[in-house]
């Protein structure tokens, strides 16, 4: 039956994401081979350019495999179940709904100013840029569990920054300027947050967190948004599959 993707992610990892539970449902083992693209978008109602971009993702993550003249299969590594894996990109909003919350942005300042050397160092910026420094609390059921601060090129957003709603999807914003990130690169540390960011927000409950650093790029490569982002500790985990 024809199985038309609706949800808010962009198609792209939506479709990637419906393929990979297609193989699980379908029970597909490493060898089997996919249906053809001709069977895959009539059952998605998608766009062959849409699918084959969800499927070169697959392929990048080694789910599945190409045989040239022959087809796409299920790879080995497409039996290793991980439930949440660091290596997707995906908004944070997608991402807390997986887990299950309902989030709400809380913008807590949102200022122009010049960066230090690491935000300036992982932006690629020339001496004198600016960025829009964008600080928020994410909250479910009026708990926090996200602590935030984004940076973004000036230049990318030529707006008053008060003529902008900051408190929905980032990504969504950045592609209304032609800047969608579409992938990134991250480090991972487990810290506290910072005593200042307690005191100032009464944080005091937070606890440990997961500190992920995220540099968001461009389809051209371009990075776009330095993230630095705080994950209640009780609130989230993360998988990986290593091979």
């Amino acid at each position: 039956m024809p199985e038309p993707l609706r949800d808010t992610r962009t198609l792209v990892i939506q479709l990637r994401d419906r393929i990979a539970d297609l193989i699980r449902d379908e029970g597909l083992v490493p060898g089997d081979k996919l249906p053809t693209e001709a069977q895959l978008t009539d059952r998605f109602k998608i766009s062959r350019p849409a699918l084959r971009e969800a499927l070169k993702l697959l392929e990048q993550d080694g789910a599945i495999y190409v045989e040239h003249g022959r087809g796409r299969f299920v790879s080995a590594i497409s039996a290793v179940h991980v439930d949440r894996p660091i290596t997707v990109f995906e908004s944070v909003t997608d991402m807390t709904r997986h887990y299950g919350y309902a989030t709400v942005n809380k913008v807590l300042s949102i200022a122009e100013e010049l960066p230090d050397a690491i935000t300036g160092g992982q932006l690629r910026l020339t001496s004198g840029e600016r960025v829009i420094r964008l600080e928020r609390l994410r909250l479910h059921k009026e708990e926090p569990i996200l602590y935030c601060i984004d940076y973004i090129p000036r230049r990318i957003i030529p707006n008053r920054l008060y003529d902008i709603d900051w408190g929905g999807s980032l990504l969504e914003l950045l592609d209304q300027y032609r800047h969608r990130p579409r992938m990134s690169a991250a480090t991972v540390t487990a810290v506290m947050l910072p005593e200042d960011v307690v005191e100032r927000n009464d944080l005091r409950d937070f606890g440990p967190a997961l500190l992920i650093r995220e540099t968001c790029f461009n389809t051209s490569g371009a990075p776009v948004v330095y993230s630095v982002d705080y994950h209640r500790g009780s609130h989230f985990s993360f998988s990986l599959a290593r091979k």
